[in-house]
């Protein structure tokens, strides 16, 4: 088999086909029915999801709940505006954060925010210059300062400041820790999730963490030179419970997400079922890496030369990715986080 390179996931996209606000109400997105048993292209809206869910079938979500993570403060005692992003909790109340401006932020250094009672001392520079901070605050935990200063994380390619930072969160986000929403869920309401419900479509829950790793390009030519970032995750014995019983039934197992999809596949190629457990992953899926778990996928329009679209190659097969993707400009959809949707069967 030919190495696959990086400039084969390369499509046209359109900037104005890049979302910067999600549709409202949340299910009224568009969604593109794929069916892996052949070439049939479906354009729907999401709501009509239930149309190709089956009783049985159960549906897996990341209840991880996105940080308000970004905060702007001052640096003492110039008074010099900074910024830093929370990326990861390294220990107790000591972060590492990306920094701007970080050639700036030294050890030693201290950062106030809001009405000062909440500070950042600067402990180290790491060697890709991300920074460790130790945090001081005068409430119970750092994430209620963070829910009073902090701003949502946004990718990049999203411009256009939130009025309503619930807009960046599932419904049924729980379980604090991603610098990024899982994005696939956001097109869910709490209707149509009650409608799947009485449908006889289970729904369980996983948690992975969604890093900023997820938007970090792809730099090596060949795909399989790039190393994944990791991310942590867990299955609850409830929802490894849930999985088995659809297995033994003889029904789906459909993924909400790439992050849902990772938990699965990761801890399904690490013991060969789906069992209790949490830990770290860095599980690269892409064409020719097989599929152990998951029987469906509900996702959005990734990035170009991305390992999402990569993954999303991987489940559907490279050329009718492809060609899937080349649809959804000629048909306008729109793209990234705050865009349409795929359900793949």
């Amino acid at each position: 088999m030919q190495p696959m390179l990086k400039k084969d996931f390369w499509y046209e996209l359109p900037k104005e086909l890049i979302a910067q606000e999600p549709v409202s109400p949340r299910d009224a997105a568009r969604l593109m029915v794929l069916h892996r048993g052949s070439d049939k292209i479906e354009h729907r809206i999401f709501r009509d999801l239930t149309d190709y869910l089956m009783p049985g079938d159960l549906l897996v979500v990341n209840n991880s709940k996105v940080l308000p993570a970004r905060i702007v403060g001052v640096k003492q005692p110039t008074g010099a505006v900074c910024e830093l992003l929370l990326l990861r909790q390294v220990k107790g109340d000591q972060w590492e954060c990306l920094a701007k401006p970080g050639k700036r932020m030294h050890p030693g250094n201290v950062v106030t925010f809001g009405d000062g009672t909440l500070t950042a001392t600067v402990d180290e520079t790491m060697e890709d210059g991300n920074k460790l901070v130790t945090f001081r605050y005068d409430t119970e935990t750092l994430y209620e300062k963070l829910d009073a200063f902090g701003k949502m994380p946004l990718p990049p390619y999203i411009t256009k400041q939130l009025e309503d930072q619930s807009q960046y969160q599932t419904v049924y986000a729980k379980e604090l820790g991603s610098a990024a929403a899982p994005t696939a869920g956001l097109h869910f309401t709490p209707e149509l999730m009650d409608t799947i419900r009485a449908k006889g479509v289970g729904i369980a829950e996983v948690t992975l963490h969604v890093g900023l790793g997820t938007f970090r390009p792809v730099q090596e030519d060949e795909i399989t030179d790039h190393k994944m970032h990791s991310e942590w995750y867990s299955v609850s014995e409830e929802t490894a419970r849930q999985i088995r019983e659809a297995k033994a039934g003889g029904h789906r197992v459909i993924a909400v997400g790439t992050t849902s999809c990772r938990t699965l596949e990761a801890v399904a190629a690490r013991y060969g079922e789906i069992r209790p457990c949490s830990g770290n992953t860095s599980i690269f899926l892409y064409p020719g890496v097989p599929f152990r778990c998951i029987d469906g996928l509900i996702t959005n329009f990734h990035l170009p030369e991305s390992t999402l679209i990569m993954l999303v190659s991987a489940f559907y097969g490279y050329d009718k990715t492809m060609a899937a993707y080349k649809a959804a400009v000629e048909e306008r959809y729109r793209f990234f986080s705050f865009g349409d949707a795929m359900l793949i069967l």
